[in-house]
């Protein structure tokens, strides 16, 4: 560890140089690489936590840009950890970075959580938020919530010494999740992210060096519009944290398993009956120079966001890749960016081919 590049936070009472090693000790989970999840990083990785890990499947379009703003538009199409994890190496080098390139699902939080030492729920829906939670009251991990709506955040401790989950602030009601729309729905303004996951830094770092009093039994609220900060009180409870196993299903919102897949065969027929198809091929033109299907449109990954009016969305519209993983990246930007439903992703992409 190298004390010069934290001389200013060393030099702090009642911090010093043991707080300092403790956040070179930690591991933190940060569950989405967006809005929140962003600066909450960027704030961590400068503070000198030892190891980050980046949970996100999402690409980078350009409706991210203005308030996840180390991406910038030559990296649209590319996903999101993959270029936040490279970004953040750049900023402090002893940081191992951990990458999972997928969604938090019920078949996978629990292996990738235990291995942490709190975890930073940036994520964007309620199946999500109760996913995390449920897997942390199982693990026993300190959560810290983030969350945001139009020009105010909410920030707060969950799971932390008998304090409340997040159950106990938000008991699951189907009918009450659909009065709060995600910022796809109702738009956010950028700051607002920026502030609440710098807000949640601070709280994981309050929480890995044992300072100050953090937000366990509080729910931190922030008006931008009136610059009012407020806190409510949530009570514990005892209930909330008998969960044992996950649930079978979260609801979320549109994610990677929305996008239509194809599978080669099927693709092939349509081919030779001559049914009329837009496919295309979002490799580099490299690679689509050496091998690709009939008729296709290279359209490389990285300039799919700017190039869509060259597509025919009145055909059914195919994707494809070497593998799948582009193309189902590819498939779900459409989705979002124009509410698409006959877009498909080659699955396996060409190397599936018979």
């Amino acid at each position: 560890m190298n004390e010069v590049r934290y001389s200013k936070q060393i030099k702090l009472k009642g911090f010093g140089l043991a707080a300092q090693q403790l956040l070179h000790k930690s591991k933190v989970l940060i569950i989405g690489a967006g809005g929140l999840g962003t600066p909450c990083a960027q704030y961590l990785n400068g503070a000198g936590v030892g190891t980050i890990g980046l949970v996100d499947e999402d690409i980078i379009s350009i409706s991210n840009l203005p308030r996840q703003t180390l991406f910038d538009e030559g990296e649209i199409g590319q996903l999101k950890v993959d270029v936040l994890s490279k970004k953040l190496s750049l900023q402090n080098p002893a940081t191992r970075f951990i990458c999972y390139k997928n969604f938090l699902t019920p078949a996978n939080a629990l292996a990738i959580i235990k291995d942490y030492d709190v975890v930073v729920d940036a994520s964007d829906n309620f199946g999500t938020r109760y996913l995390v939670n449920d897997s942390c009251v199982i693990l026993n991990k300190p959560l810290i919530y983030g969350a945001v709506e139009g020009f105010e955040g909410q920030v707060s401790v969950l799971n932390y010494k008998e304090g409340p989950t997040y159950r106990c602030i938000f008991p699951e009601n189907k009918e009450e999740e659909n009065t709060i729309l995600n910022c796809d729905e109702n738009g956010i303004i950028g700051v607002l992210p920026a502030l609440i996951g710098t807000y949640q830094a601070m709280e994981v770092i309050k929480i890995l060096t044992a300072i100050g009093t953090p937000l366990s039994g509080n729910l931190l609220i922030i008006d931008t519009l009136s610059q009012s900060h407020f806190k409510i009180a949530v009570k514990a409870i005892a209930a909330n944290r008998n969960i044992k196993q996950l649930k079978e299903f979260y609801a979320v919102p549109v994610c990677s398993s929305d996008v239509k897949t194809i599978d080669s065969i099927t693709l092939k027929d349509w081919i030779q009956s001559g049914k009329k198809i837009t496919i295309i091929d979002v490799r580099k033109e490299e690679e689509f120079s050496k091998e690709t299907l009939p008729g296709a449109i290279n359209i490389p990954l990285t300039a799919l966001d700017k190039r869509q009016l060259e597509i025919d969305f009145d055909l059914p519209v195919v994707i494809i890749c070497q593998t799948g993983v582009r193309s189902a990246g590819a498939a779900l930007l459409l989705l979002k960016e124009n509410n698409l439903r006959q877009v498909f992703s080659l699955q396996g992409g060409l190397s599936s081919r018979q």
